[in-house]
């Protein structure tokens, strides 16, 4: 698993969810970013199930259609396993190996923390820095996956004609992306613990981060689907077409106050909910600031109804603001569809490691 492998090539940032493929490339010149293609595309139904790829050729299609769509021509990808299907652990190395040493010693030690047989596993590791309680000694933290679910998602780009040059965690593509917001300024910057509240179809993730990295994680069974359905037995649709006018609209006059709105009331209670699991489990005080993101992030409002509900300053996540786009990007769609790229554009990022 070429996790911490260093890239500084184009890397498309494909992240493969449970009923889409989002797909983002970025260049750099100095400090300012540029989007230079991206694309979102529906998955086929149960191609992918709570977060396994069940049908890699499915999936491989739908990227290359994103792919056709995008109109980018690299041909590197950096995709993720979701970081339920990853065992991470800090352990620490004498700080005099290299890192040939280091990787041999890794790999005999291995088994002590892996509850898997090695050859059953793609490991990965990166060096954390001195250990705060032996300077002879540094931190290393340990990635290590089943080889199936890494196995299965580069057979996916191989599909869509890419070569996965890196398979990366989706909990650390959050953290890049974290990061370029933070680096926006504003009251993201300046927040020393953040909530990251991610609601896409199927569930919705919190991720809390206490300077950028990750500090607390979970997940609940609630997302856009239940207003996709609700929508399709209100209005007698089928499912597809019950998608498409939640996206476009053309709904009768009592979608918003009788179906979206008591939705969007949910999710304030859904992002309320996890908070206070948080807070009961954590000792390291208050969020001082949610971010939303995932698709429901994107419908009017819902920033200000969450706000007033967990009484903590909210915003949209939105990692493109500071960038310019090339001119077949569509600004008006980027910046509906940004909620959703947090990490698309944080695989994208290890275009620049």
């Amino acid at each position: 698993m070429a996790l911490f492998r260093r890239s500084q090539v184009p890397l498309l940032g494909v992240d493969i969810s449970s009923t889409s493929v989002k797909l983002l490339e970025l260049s750099r010149s100095g400090a300012r970013y540029r989007v230079e293609s991206y694309a979102v595309e529906p998955l086929p139904p149960n191609s992918v199930m709570e977060k396994n790829i069940t049908d890699a050729q499915l999936v491989g299609e739908a990227i290359a259609r994103a792919v056709k769509k995008s109109g980018t021509r690299t041909k590197l990808g950096a995709c993720a396993v979701a970081g339920s299907a990853v065992i991470t652990k800090i352990i620490s190395m004498p700080a005099n190996l290299s890192e040939e040493e280091l990787e041999s010693q890794i790999q005999m030690e291995a088994d002590q923390y892996i509850p898997y047989a090695l050859d059953e596993i793609s490991l990965d590791f990166s060096i954390l820095g001195p250990s705060a309680s032996d300077p002879g000694r540094i931190d290393v933290l340990l990635a290590a996956s089943r080889s199936d679910n890494v196995d299965v998602r580069v057979a996916a780009l191989e599909v869509a004609a890419l070569e996965a040059r890196i398979v990366d965690v989706e909990a650390f593509a959050l953290e890049n992306a974290v990061a370029l917001l933070a680096a926006q300024g504003g009251p993201v910057g300046q927040a020393h613990i953040l909530a990251v509240m991610d609601v896409g179809a199927t569930s919705s993730t919190l991720s809390v981060l206490e300077d950028c990295k990750i500090i607390y994680t979970r997940e609940q069974l609630f997302g856009g689907r239940q207003l996709t359905d609700e929508i399709q037995r209100r209005y007698g649709l089928s499912y597809e077409e019950a998608g498409l006018a939640k996206r476009q609209g053309g709904l009768p006059d009592n979608y918003e106050p009788e179906v979206l709105r008591p939705f969007m009331e949910s999710m304030a209670q859904e992002v309320n909910r996890a908070l206070q699991f948080f807070y009961s489990s954590s000792q390291v005080g208050t969020v001082d600031h949610v971010v939303m993101a995932g698709g429901c992030a994107s419908i009017p409002g819902i920033e200000s109804l969450v706000q007033s509900k967990i009484d903590t300053p909210t915003s949209i996540a939105n990692p493109f603001a500071n960038m310019t786009a090339a001119p077949r990007v569509r600004a008006e769609a980027l910046a509906n569809d940004a909620p959703a790229l947090m990490i698309a554009c944080g695989l994208a990022l290890r275009s620049f490691d």
